[in-house]
């Protein structure tokens, strides 16, 4: 792939489109449909149960009607070495919506869910039991939503410095164009969102960044070589340049994500399909996005020359 010639700008207007109505259907299902937040988000108690016999996710359901707990939900959570073994031991996860009350109150729903289990089902292995009230779960979303903002700004700063203030708002606009794209799939697809996906998306923005700055570099060192050709040409020429290198990352990443997300259970499953969304979205817009914002603003042209300036911003009218 060495001496590939795409012309990534020839269908620009094309792509910049597609960008730009994905991001705002994006914010539009978010604003209209909002996120399946979970109990890390909303507040509540959550439970996982092994249990070796024959019971399943309608056994559950049914005892559970009978405590009047409000809203409530029971999956069966794959566990891929268990189905390899043979086993018939399940593992189930009941999430409980936050009750009346503080974290006091939600330990005895707790309480009383296992006492019933036990009942019931005499076999059941409690794994594991959160609950998160909904002050603590108020909190994590606010942080959450700091963290992210954080991370933005500090690449912002990083780029700026590293190379020219343009580079910076097209590294930016490229981040801010794979997180809002990827909480728009979750919100359309309804998929929970936790800590885990917090986690994920920041993630995602250093994965993207990672991929913005290789074609960067490559751009000014192609600035450095060829100062006074055509902006476009010297940014096709670095995105082709740098295209085997991006495929090839993209394409790893993905195998080892594709795996987690088969193998790797319930547990995982969210927090690998938030980064198989952003791998894609981000090498999508490393090539696509980053570039396009450059050949908008301009650049400075003469790297070689300490005193130049950064002076052809807004000149490309017709970029």
């Amino acid at each position: 792939m060495q001496d590939q010639n795409y012309d990534f700008f020839k269908y620009r207007k094309v792509t910049s489109g597609l960008s730009i109505a994905l991001v705002v259907m994006s914010v539009l299902f978010f604003g209209v449909l909002g996120l399946n937040y979970g109990i890390d988000f909303k507040g509540g108690s959550m439970i996982m149960i092994k249990d070796n016999k024959t019971a399943v996710v309608g056994d559950y359901r049914e005892l559970l009607n009978s405590m009047n707990l409000g809203d409530f939900n029971i999956t069966e959570v794959f566990d891929p070495a268990k189905s390899l073994g043979n086993s018939s031991e399940k593992t189930f996860l009941i999430r409980i919506e936050q009750s009346e009350g503080d974290l006091v109150a939600q330990s005895e729903v707790i309480s009383d869910v296992r006492e019933l289990i036990n009942k019931k089902f005499n076999e059941a292995l409690f794994l594991q039991a959160d609950s998160v009230g909904a002050k603590v779960s108020g909190e994590l979303v606010q942080k959450g939503i700091i963290s992210i903002v954080l991370a933005v700004c500090a690449v912002l700063i990083y780029v700026w410095l590293r190379f020219e203030w343009q580079f910076a708002i097209g590294a930016i606009a490229a981040l801010i164009h794979d997180v809002l794209i990827t909480i728009g799939i979750f919100s359309v697809l309804s998929l929970e969102f936790n800590l885990a996906i917090i986690a994920a998306l920041l993630t995602i923005i250093g994965y993207s960044l990672n991929d913005t700055v290789v074609v960067f570099d490559r751009v000014r060192e192609n600035l450095r070589k060829n100062s006074k050709s055509l902006l476009e040409v010297v940014l096709n020429n670095s995105v082709n340049e740098t295209l085997s290198r991006t495929i090839r990352t993209s394409v790893t990443t993905l195998l080892a994500l594709t795996a987690l997300f088969i193998f790797g259970g319930d547990v995982l499953r969210g927090f690998v399909s938030a980064l198989i969304i952003g791998v894609i979205v981000g090498s999508y817009s490393s090539v696509f996005i980053a570039s396009r914002i450059l050949l908008i603003l301009g650049v400075k042209r003469d790297w070689n020359n300490v005193g130049s300036k950064a002076g052809t911003q807004f000149s490309n009218i017709d970029a």
